[in-house]
């Protein structure tokens, strides 16, 4: 049954009345206990990782090496000084070993990490079922050092004399680049906030929506202000609290990598997180236009599992694009709106992007998302007064105003 709103009442309410629906909305949103238990998880959860990736890169790491003959203990020894100058927290201990079939049963029982014995190239590194990173480079490493400092000697020579003009030194042209690794974590953590942001705010709009709606309290709120105003309210207030829990989660994982060593680089990923977060508002006021249209097509809490999919598989889509997208795809996809709030900060924070290219980027999504709200509060206004069923978007276009 469609209800006709009350012209007078409606033409008499103030411009600003969206105001007082955002406010409402904001309050709501802070009275929710899952959406605060959930904000404050997640920041949990944000400086937990961080502070576990620095205790892991910190923490002191021991290989114990069995060996077999004297000749194998200054390799040993040499192992550790060069793990020292890598400032690479790895100590190689040396245990003496009978014999090889010794060695072999001791490594097989885990009683050392690995083993190292001559053989006649020189010599060999035995472990169990998987290669030790540390032990395959500081023990080769220390192995080729001291038998070239044995060979320059029987040579009559030294190994300075041998390695000279062998120094290579290595200049970074952008030292305030980030690094690579870093980089695609701090991208696919983009991602994974712009999903949770988008899922968790815009399916409480079409919630919202919907019960007011079923609950026939829509009809009310009609009567006494304009639907563009309500619309207009959710809109800015859900966006505002998006706005505010991504400030939080952004500023904890900046003071999180200042923590842990990483402020040298935190210039730069701030740099890109400010960029994300601009992307996201702008783009999130589109979003959540379309939520609310999900949530006015439909007519109960069931319906929207299917007003809303096509809005759920694009962002799925913007997640899975912002942390497998490489290389030309993902420049292209920089400057399509709604994909560009992963894919050009995720540029920014490795360096690829000039510093023109968010501009053009934020414009097309600007325009983009202008046209979007304008369209989605049509259809907004249009499909949220019937309740005789669900509506589809080419039926939501086809009732007059």
């Amino acid at each position: 049954m469609t209800r006709e709103t009350t012209p007078s009442a409606v033409d008499s309410a103030p411009s600003g009345v969206w105001r007082i629906v955002a406010a409402r909305e904001i309050a709501v949103k802070l009275r929710d206990r899952n959406f605060l238990v959930s904000t404050i998880l997640t920041v949990v959860v944000i400086v937990a990782s961080l502070s576990i990736s620095a205790f892991m890169g910190s923490r002191a790491t021991t290989v114990d090496v069995g060996i077999v003959g004297e000749d194998a203990a200054p390799i040993v020894t040499a192992a550790t000084a060069l793990a020292d100058s890598a400032k690479k927290n790895v100590t190689f201990t040396a245990h003496q070993v009978a014999d090889a079939g010794t060695l072999e049963q001791q490594v097989r029982d885990e009683t050392v990490t690995v083993g190292l014995l001559p053989d006649a190239n020189g010599w060999r590194l035995i472990g169990k079922s998987a290669e030790n990173d540390d032990a395959a480079t500081y023990l080769t490493a220390a192995v080729r050092q001291i038998t070239l400092q044995r060979n320059a000697v029987a040579a009559g020579t030294s190994i300075e004399q041998l390695s000279r003009g062998s120094a290579v030194s290595y200049d970074l042209i952008d030292k305030a680049a980030v690094d690579p690794a870093l980089a695609k974590v701090v991208t696919i953590v983009f991602a994974f906030l712009f999903y949770l942001s988008s899922i968790l705010f815009g399916m409480a709009i079409a919630q919202s929506v919907v019960e007011e709606k079923q609950n026939r309290i829509v009809e009310i709120l009609a009567s006494a202000i304009p639907l563009r105003q309500l619309l207009i309210g959710k809109v800015v207030g859900n966006t505002v609290m998006a706005f505010g829990q991504l400030i939080l989660f952004g500023g904890a994982g900046l003071i999180g990598l200042a923590a842990i060593g990483k402020g040298d680089q935190v210039t730069q990923i701030a740099g890109a997180a400010g960029w994300f977060i601009i992307f996201f508002v702008i783009s999130f006021l589109a979003l959540a236009s379309l939520w609310a249209v999900a949530g006015a097509l439909a007519t109960r809490n069931e319906d929207l599992q299917s007003t809303s999919t096509p809005l759920s598989m694009c962002i799925m889509l913007v997640l899975f694009a912002g942390i497998f997208l490489t290389g030309t795809g993902r420049v292209i996809a920089s400057y399509v709106p709604i994909v560009s709030i992963v894919a050009m900060p995720g540029r920014l924070a490795d360096g690829t992007a000039e510093w023109w290219e968010p501009c053009i980027a934020l414009a097309v999504t600007a325009a983009a998302t202008y046209g979007i709200v304008v369209i989605a509060e049509k259809l907004y206004r249009r499909s949220l007064m019937q309740t005789q069923g669900r509506l589809t978007i080419r039926q939501a276009l086809r009732v007059e105003d």
